[in-house]
């Protein structure tokens, strides 16, 4: 699993656990429909800090709460 992977998978769980939607997110951490479709899709071959303080932003949440979750501390997270 690619960190892009990771990041898509707890996208998809705080979307789910706060009850947004992916057009609210992308308004509320000022990132393009396209890029947000690339990194859901797993077309992103990598995403930046800055897409992720965004992200975390979006969320109403700080960059270590975006972080802490089981999926960041997989095995097979690739970091090539």
């Amino acid at each position: 699993m690619t960190i892009n992977d990771a990041v898509a998978i707890r996208i998809i769980q705080l979307l789910h656990s706060k009850g947004m939607t992916q057009y609210r997110l992308e308004q509320d951490s000022g990132i393009f429909h396209g890029a947000m479709d690339r990194i859901l899709q797993g077309k992103n071959n990598t995403v930046s800090f800055t897409t992720i303080f965004r992200l975390a932003r979006g969320f109403n949440m700080t960059v270590e709460e975006f972080m802490n979750d089981d999926i960041f501390r997989r095995e097979d997270l690739e970091l090539d």
